[in-house]
């Protein structure tokens, strides 16, 4: 055994990293996700002064409604897990699953920190370092698509299917505009490595200035968070599931599978929280951190322990995320609902011309500084 450890160590610690990096990330964004949940709620219950879920209680402590996501949890699970007689049934149990697990696979390439040095090891922050991690992210979150269309298909409901309809045309017309807006970035920095996207956003402009996407794109960014929360079907564009119209593309499901969907939404919100904060916020960087410490300009210093520094990064990474979370559910309860034809039209007539002309605009400037 002590042999078989000695001559495999490589092979085993990077499988142990690799699996401590899925269980701490991936654990707290499931967690995150269900917090979310409750959030939601509370957003909304102030924005229209209410009090908010506050009942679910454990040995009579409700803590202001935090077990509420437990208690609709065990809901969930309790509920009828109904499947119309006339559904396609291997489709109608596979849609939830196409809904959920591509996104979740997305998290893999988001890099929530740098690194930091474990037994003399360098442990990336980072699932899966891949050189064209922006690509994966583009391709995955348009197979999103086939979780929308073949619920709404597989139940073998009129209404359902309108609203799959609805949500596959709004999908594929936002993934286009989404994906072009990111044009910019790739052009600007030369890589589609995440990781090294955020590296890059730590350089300084004019020896000032962090070169976050934001102060770079700040055109492509506005252009992102509309098309991201279109392709994350939220109010604003929550057309796909018209409650006042009796329209929704799950609305044959219940139980757990109901709550993949309802999950996958939320999940969702947290993806699209960390792109923004990755692509134009310059991630996990801090402003002036380095990996000996912060560096001011003007030459003054103040040096940290390493493992700080990786825990002020992880925490810059975590904060921005939290912000457009929150962020993200206030629009939701702050906008009121396009037609679909506005949708439509707002992305063919004004989003993707614009998104061009980004990219035009990009190309001259990199041209005229010799960049490109």
């Amino acid at each position: 055994m002590i042999e078989f450890f000695e001559a495999n160590k490589d092979i085993l610690l990077f499988t142990l990293a690799a699996g401590l990096k899925v269980l701490v990330f991936m654990g707290g964004i499931m967690g995150f996700a269900a917090l979310l949940t409750l959030a939601e709620r509370k957003v909304s219950a102030l924005m229209q002064d209410r009090v908010g879920p506050n009942r679910a209680s454990v040995f009579g402590f409700a803590f202001n409604g935090l077990f509420h996501p437990i208690a609709d949890a065990i809901k969930m699970i309790m509920k009828e897990d109904f499947v119309p007689g006339r559904a396609e049934k291997l489709l109608f149990t596979l849609a939830p699953f196409f809904a959920l697990v591509p996104v979740l696979a997305l998290f893999a390439v988001i890099p929530f920190g740098d690194y930091v040095m474990v037994f003399g090891y360098q442990l990336d922050l980072q699932i899966a370092d891949l050189p064209l991690g922006l690509f994966l992210v583009l391709a995955l979150s348009g197979m999103a698509i086939y979780g929308v269309f073949l619920a709404g298909w597989a139940s073998k409901n009129n209404f359902a299917l309108l609203g799959a309809m609805r949500g596959a045309a709004q999908m594929v017309s936002y993934e286009v505009v989404l994906g072009l807006t990111l044009v910019g970035l790739l052009m600007i920095y030369g890589s589609a490595n995440l990781q090294d996207m955020v590296r890059a956003q730590g350089r300084l402009l004019f020896g000032a200035v962090p070169a976050w996407g934001v102060v770079l794109q700040p055109f492509a960014f506005i252009l992102f968070l509309i098309a991201a929360i279109a392709e994350n079907k939220r109010t604003p564009f929550d057309l796909v599931e018209g409650e006042s119209e009796i329209i929704g593309y799950f609305m044959e499901y219940s139980s757990m599978r109901f709550a993949a969907f309802m999950f996958a939404e939320f999940v969702e919100i947290i993806l699209v929280s960390m792109l923004a904060a990755t692509l134009f916020f310059g991630g996990w960087q801090v402003p002036y951190l380095y990996e000996t410490g912060f560096i001011f300009p003007g030459g003054s210093a103040l040096p940290l322990d390493h493992y700080l520094v990786s825990a002020l990064q992880v925490g810059s990474f975590s904060v921005k995320t939290v912000f457009f979370s929150w962020f993200l559910l206030v629009v939701r309860w702050t906008l009121p609902r396009f037609r679909f034809d506005q949708l439509m039209g707002l992305c063919w007539k004004a989003l993707l011309p614009l998104a061009l002309l980004n990219i035009l605009l990009t190309g001259a400037a990199l041209v005229a500084l010799g960049k490109l």
